[in-house]
């Protein structure tokens, strides 16, 4: 099957970050560090693996932080020049966007997800394009929206990454209605957001990365409010089952997912994400062993 490119991408960023107050008074929850590298990076660099070129950050008041972040930093560098220290100016080349590779959007009513997408509609066009949620952050071998990428070629249409979550927390997700199960590609003849536990359709559940049809926005500009009052992504989505432009699909990627947008996954991710890296793994690893055991031994 023959597919445009996936080449743009969208970081829906405009949340408040309530979850992490007070620490995100002050700082974006995006630019919260996991190890070394705030949140967002893990998003563009997962999007440049998979070949995005175009990055689309919908933001609201107070993200200035986020927005400099990925700006050049003259003084800063030319520090590190000065005293030879060559690793981190590599380190630093990787926080840095070309002029124009860039740009953001302003979402100024906090009205959903499938909102915050229609905010870039004029950056998207006619082409299929991803979303990634930075709280998502998935560690893998091959990154999840590379995966994903390939997948789409064989399908085309709409695809959601998908993994299976226990019953009872189906009511925290958008889930989806198999129509047909393929092993890593699975087609939907439904989707449902935040269903009851009792009544959701499978344990196959929507997590934070989208390649969509540009028809998706089409749906999303009847600003059709869903669950909560607000502007449902999922809903649109679901409209395009059963499309001439292609369908629906899930995607059951490889890798382990980590909710960072609440504390217990955000400590979660940095335990595994210290553990390996080879620079800490060692003292980490001993640490938590020690720590462990102290626990153990007064109780």
């Amino acid at each position: 099957m023959k597919t445009k490119k996936v080449s743009k991408a969208v970081f829906p960023v405009a949340g408040l970050g309530t979850r992490f107050l007070p620490a995100t008074k002050s700082i974006p929850k995006e630019i919260m560090t996991l190890v070394d590298r705030p949140l967002i990076q893990y998003a563009i660099d997962e999007a440049r693996a998979a070949g995005i070129k175009e990055f689309i950050f919908v933001t609201s008041r107070g993200k200035s932080a986020l927005e400099d972040y990925f700006d050049h930093a003259p003084e800063l560098e030319s520090e590190l020049r000065r005293k030879g220290k060559t690793e981190l100016l590599d380190i630093l080349k990787d926080t840095n966007m070309d002029s124009g590779a860039i740009a953001y959007v302003r979402q100024n009513r906090p009205m959903g997800l499938g909102h915050a997408v229609w905010c870039a509609r004029r950056l998207i066009g006619n082409e299929p394009f991803a979303v990634l949620l930075p709280d998502d952050v998935i560690a893998a071998e091959k990154p999840c929206l590379a995966q994903m990428v390939e997948a789409y070629e064989q399908t085309g249409g709409n695809m959601v990454a998908a993994m299976e979550v226990p019953p009872a927390k189906a009511s925290s997700y958008g889930v989806l209605d198999i129509a047909e199960d393929m092993g890593a590609i699975v087609k939907a003849k439904g989707m449902v957001e935040k269903p009851k536990a009792e009544e959701a359709p499978s344990n196959l559940a929507v997590i934070g990365r989208y390649i969509l049809s540009p028809s998706v926005l089409t749906k999303l500009n009847r600003m059709k409010q869903g669950v909560g009052g607000e502007i449902q992504l999922t809903d649109a989505i679901a409209e395009e089952i059963g499309s001439k432009d292609g369908g629906v699909y899930g995607y059951r990627f490889r890798g382990q997912r980590y909710d960072c947008g609440s504390k217990a996954g955000f400590l979660q991710a940095t335990v595994a994400f210290g553990m390996a890296r080879p620079d800490l793994r060692d003292e980490f690893t001993a640490y938590l062993h020690n720590t462990i055991a102290q626990q153990k031994a007064a109780q």
